[in-house]
């Protein structure tokens, strides 16, 4: 039970990594609260609907979060969006909207949350960047640059505020099979059970991501078994590179 008494808001909650990330928390012992667009089927003791892209909600959100909870522990920006394409295709609300879930809402969603732990002694964040982040591949422009920014961000904020206690630490992955990435190879006219079985074939591990893949990682950044872990940039990635 590593999160007994412990208040954690999750972003982007409805999302098929954002469920694995709260039923790992609430296994052991954490109060959780969710925000997204809709909550419907989402499992959570308090749940913050609202769009992510409303500035107003974003800022806030954190404050709600503990005010609903008591206090506010840890804080998962989970939330994100994928607009693929070069610059070239991609167009000013690929642009907008990308910004505004993926850069926007996360820097509202730590500034907020910051004073927030420190008044309390301290905390956990951490943030769902991507190995494209990290490393750019082709016909992402949009999405890498976002996810860097996130990186960027997490490594700051990570030196900044271990002072206070508050560490900041983000995972990255690369390809998870969610139902963003089964609706991507939709889209696209390719079948999501053929194209994610031919994906997996590329991983050096044998399979893509599954959503509790990624959670576990998350879910240790957050706990005290992660104490001496700040400012990292944790790649869950199977072994594959970006290409």
């Amino acid at each position: 039970m590593r999160f007994k008494g412990k208040n954690a808001l999750v972003t982007g909650a409805s999302g098929g990594i954002g469920k694995a990330i709260i039923a790992a928390l609430q296994a052991e012992g954490a109060t959780v609260a969710a925000a997204d667009l809709d909550l419907t089927g989402t499992r959570a003791n308090h749940a913050l609907t609202g769009d992510l892209t409303n500035a107003v909600y974003a800022d806030g959100l954190s404050q709600r979060a503990a005010d609903a909870m008591g206090r506010l522990d840890i804080l998962i920006n989970n939330a994100g969006i994928m607009r693929r394409g070069p610059v070239t295709d991609s167009s000013d609300e690929d642009f907008a909207i990308s910004m505004a879930v993926n850069v926007e809402a996360p820097f509202q969603l730590c500034r907020a949350a910051t004073p927030i732990m420190a008044d309390k002694g301290g905390g956990a964040i951490v943030n769902t960047a991507s190995c494209w982040g990290m490393h750019p591949g082709p016909g992402h422009a949009v999405y890498c640059m976002t996810k860097a920014a996130i990186v960027s961000l997490t490594q700051c904020m990570g030196r900044d505020h271990a002072p206070q206690g508050i560490r900041i630490n983000a995972v990255c992955p690369n390809e998870v099979d969610t139902p963003m990435l089964r609706t991507g190879f939709e889209r696209r006219g390719f079948d999501p059970e053929t194209a994610v079985a031919d994906l997996g074939r590329t991983v050096p591990v044998g399979h893509v991501a599954t959503p509790k893949e990624i959670a576990d990682v998350v879910v240790f950044l957050a706990s005290g078994q992660a104490r001496y872990i700040c400012g990292a940039l944790i790649e869950v990635n199977g072994g594959k590179p970006v290409e």
